[in-house]
């Protein structure tokens, strides 16, 4: 491993490592695997915090070179990673790459998984799209990295996280991207992805003891390892060569003039925006000339044999003369698919690769054509970040064209252009930015193009960059032309992800629902001019058929007889007290245990009384003011996730307590568990807790509730009337698109019916004479073990076996399911505790209304049940089969 490698040679004609002038000078020395010298070159930075700069020969930077080779490498280190961690595991990666230098290469890691998603960091903040992360790159030059997935998703999981970079040197920029994405997103495994492993033994040690601080594996992948040895005074040394290189009359942005001569006769001349690439090895002759928008230093200008390899067979003599810079530059569209992603700055999947794949080959086609006949070395010049479109496109045009085709990228970083085949870089175009860059105009390079003898020159960019400055005098496109007969321009879309519209506001009273503007808010969208109605026996075919769900329609609103409106008068005023009972004491255990300021989210219906109710009982104990807002939630598709997202944005999602007014069985307990951590996992809001505050848990699926009883709460017996005149909540996709609140519908008409405001009233009246009684019962509830014990569920299973049900959700227990079952299903019959009493008479009116049989049961842990017809055909009601009008 620690073999001295800087006396190595490359065959690349010339015999001279393209390091060795920076190695002599400085005194670096190169230690490790033999092949660091077929990969890696020196150059010196124009940078304070580092001299030398380790040049990649197959990352497609600095460096042209073949895509296929510069593909290769990036697509195996891929395969290494999938034969590491499995398919299983891979399938639940993503991989990250670094901007800007290593975009493209992480790109070809995730071609090489094949079953990861990548994102790649980026410089360039996009309006409207959210910060997921960053971090900083110490020894840059341009440090701030941004996070910009379209999809959280993409950082929130629990798989892999796979972090590329062209080089590991220190390992600081993978030690802090760790550190900001662990704390949000943990994870239990690392894998570290370079080209070169180039640490010390001391930064080995580093990531192994970070990687045990955190408790998390971290492996690494390289396609090779060394050191770098740096003597002291290297960043001096260097910083003083860099000074002895520019000082010949350097300019602003450091474009040079000409230089002392008595520079050239001590070193190969800076060839700083240089046209004239030169072999050293040749008998020279000084040489000033100039072409258009372009000053250089002294050089030595050799007269070339033909087929010159120059630095790394990428620099090679130009023609005599620069080319003019009013040449043809020809506009090529390639008709890049709708809504593919040009990159990672936002994320790529393994569909977008699939799909890009399936596009190349017309578009390389489509370049192929525009290429002029005669060319025999055609360069494909890419974009900063934008490294893995151009070289995707430059390696299928490899495979239909006779020319030789390499290729490379523009650049932000700055570095000195030494004229010498042991030096890097040995040209140097520089050019003003054209993107309009967050952090100001500045300028921007092009390294080893200028001298190359390139027929074609073929510049891909997106649309953001396609400003005036590219085609200015002095830009891009203007300096490619000096060095070549032929520049082509390809402008790709740049993928922003689209924003979403801004959710509304909620809906309030008076204008949707009966209940005061300050009692609740409606995060539903309204759906009252929708007919959604449906007579029950055809909702209940189609939804036990399979071919509706119950949350696509609407049952008919039942309108009471006068007997049953007396039956609910008379239940709630024996009842109020119970009721104000428990509202103060479940109250009481939120602001004890979930927060001092909740936000109170009801589960529309049901749960929004109880939440009206919960808020004024806080203003009157407490003088508190709680927001109180309403949301959908649909067994088997889950919450609204867009009222989560509003909720997210307006308040602390810790202090969110959802509400519901009892528990059956406990489907919508586990149905809101289960949506929240999708949520999670989907959008990566984390904070919500998924417990329910209910007043009623007699199936003992909460730990938070007034009581565990199960007796009558007076508002199930009705619907809407009881409700603030609001529907059951819609969820239908040609209603509710992905960006927008399900739906409910305001029974505007229903009006002279409601009781809603008469309910709340009624219980909070009673509010100063159960004062005492809260206290001590809330006492009682904080000392108490409420562990769930989900003895419901248990019941409710053995209920749907003994009567042949064999379906769950066929049994509905307690007495506010059962009444739900017998308003809006088609009943099969109801099972009742033997002895129940008052609460009960509500039921037993509605069953005898519709023919259906109640069965008393000795041992029911439910005052009731109610059991939905399991075979149900159109007209049947009761057991009997008949219909019975109510």
């Amino acid at each position: 491993m620690n073999k001295a490698v800087n006396d190595g040679v490359r065959s690349d004609g010339n015999g001279v490592w393209s390091g060795s002038w920076v190695a002599e000078r400085l005194g670096v020395e190169l230690l490790g695997d033999p092949e660091l010298t077929d990969l890696l070159g020196l150059a010196l930075r124009r940078n304070p915090k580092r001299a030398h700069l380790l040049v990649s020969n197959v990352l497609g930077k600095h460096v042209p070179q073949s895509p296929s080779i510069v593909y290769g490498y990036g697509f195996t280190l891929g395969r290494r990673v999938r034969e590491l961690l499995g398919a299983e595991e891979c399938a639940r990666a993503v991989v990250l790459g670094y901007a800007e230098t290593a975009t493209g290469l992480g790109h070809a890691v995730a071609d090489g998984i094949a079953l990861a998603p990548y994102l790649h960091s980026t410089r360039r903040p996009v309006a409207g799209v959210a910060t997921a992360g960053g971090f900083e790159e110490s020894h840059s030059h341009a440090t701030s990295h941004l996070l910009l997935p379209e999809n959280p998703e993409l950082l929130s999981g629990e798989g892999p996280l796979i972090l590329v970079d062209d080089e590991f040197s220190t390992g600081n920029t993978v030690l802090n991207t760790i550190r900001d994405l662990h704390e949000r997103y943990p994870r239990n495994r690392y894998v570290v992805v370079a080209l070169v492993d180039m640490r010390s033994a001391a930064d080995a040690g580093r990531l192994d003891a970070f990687a045990a601080e955190i408790g998390a594996r971290v492996d690494l992948v390289a396609a090779a390892s060394g050191t770098v040895r740096l003597p002291a005074g290297v960043l001096e040394k260097g910083q003083e060569l860099v000074a002895r290189y520019e000082s010949g009359g350097a300019g602003p942005g450091g474009r040079s003039s000409t230089a002392p001569s008595g520079l050239v006769a001590q070193f190969p001349a800076p060839l700083k925006d240089k046209g004239d690439a030169v072999d050293p090895s040749r008998e020279a002759t000084p040489n000033t000339e100039t072409g258009p928008g372009t000053e250089t230093a002294p050089s030595l200008e050799a007269t070339p044999t033909p087929n010159s390899p120059g630095a790394r067979g990428t620099a090679r003599p130009a023609p005599t003369g620069p080319h003019p810079t009013d040449n043809r530059i020809t506009r090529v569209e390639l008709r890049w698919p709708r809504n593919l992603p040009d990159g990672g700055r936002h994320g790529f999947t393994p569909h977008h690769r699939i799909r890009l794949e399936r596009a190349l080959p017309a578009m390389a086609a489509r370049l192929a054509d525009a290429l002029p006949e005669d060319a025999h070395r055609v360069h494909i010049l890419g974009f900063e970040e934008l490294m893995y479109a151009p070289l995707r496109l430059a390696r299928e045009l490899e495979q239909v064209v006779d020319a030789g085709v390499t290729y490379s990228t523009t650049t932000r970083s700055p570095v000195l252009a030494v004229d010498d085949p042991g030096y890097a870089i040995r040209t140097r175009l520089t050019f003003p930015a054209h993107d309009t860059p967050a952090d100001g105009p500045g300028d921007r390079y092009a390294y080893n193009i200028a001298g190359a003898g390139f027929d074609a020159v073929v510049a891909v960019l997106d649309d953001t960059a396609d400003t005036p400055e590219l085609h200015a005098p002095d830009g891009l496109l203007a300096r490619l032309a000096e060095h070549t007969p032929h520049v082509v321009l390809v402008v790709l879309p740049s993928y922003v992800p689209e924003r979403p519209p801004m959710l509304p506001d909620p809906l309030r009273g008076p204008a949707f629902s009966s209940y005061a503007p300050e009692e609740v808010g409606w995060l539903l969208q309204d759906l009252s001019d929708v007919t959604l109605e449906a007579p029950t026996e055809e909702r209940e075919e189609a939804i036990q058929s399979g071919g509706a769900h119950y949350a696509e329609s609407l049952p008919v609103e039942y309108q009471p007889s006068e007997q049953y409106q007396q039956l609910f008068h008379t239940a709630l005023d024996e009842a109020a007290g119970r009721l104000a009972l428990a509202v103060g004491a479940v109250t009481e255990l939120v602001l004890a245990e979930r927060s001092p300021h909740p936000v109170l989210v009801s589960l529309a219906r049901a749960g929004t009384p109880v939440g009206v109710l919960m808020r004024r009982w806080a203003q009157h104990r407490h003088g508190l003011d709680l927001p109180h807002y309403a949301v959908s939630i649909v067994r088997g598709r889950g919450i609204d996730a867009n009222a989560l997202r509003w909720l997210a944005a307006h308040h602390d999602p810790a202090d969110v307590v959802f509400v519901d007014g009892w528990t059956g069985k406990g489907a919508i307990t586990r149905e809101l568990a289960d949506a929240v951590r999708e949520f999670e996992e989907s959008d990566g809001i984390t904070g919500f807790d998924p417990e329910i505050a209910v007043l009623a848990d007699p199936g003992s699926c909460v730990k938070t509730y007034g009581t565990r009883e199960d007796f009558l709460i007076p508002s199930a017996c009705l619907n809407s009337t009881v409700s603030g005149l609001i529907s059951r909540t819609v969820l239908r996709s040609d209603l509710v698109g992905p960006h927008d609140f399900h739906g409910a519908k305001f029974y505007r008409e229903l009006a002279g019916a409601d009781v809603s405001v008469d309910f709340l009233d009624a219980v909070a009246a009673r509010f100063p004479e159960v004062s005492d009684a809260v206290t001590v019962l809330a006492k009682e509830l904080l000392a108490a073990d409420r562990t769930p014990t989900w003895e419901g569920w248990a019941a409710v299973e053995r209920i749907s076996e003994e009567y042949g049900i064999h379906d769950v959700n066929l049994v509905k227990p307690g007495v506010g399911e059962t009444t739900r079952v017998l308003l809006r299903r088609v009943p099969w019959k109801i099972l009742a505790r033997a002895g129940a009493g008052a609460d009960l008479d509500h039921v037993r009116l509605l069953a005898e209304q519709r023919g259906v049989p109640v069965e008393e049961v000795a041992e029911l842990p439910y005052t009731c049940v109610g059991l939905i017809h399991p075979k149900y055909t159109r007209g049947a009601t009761g057991a009997d089969g008949k219909a019975v009008a109510v």
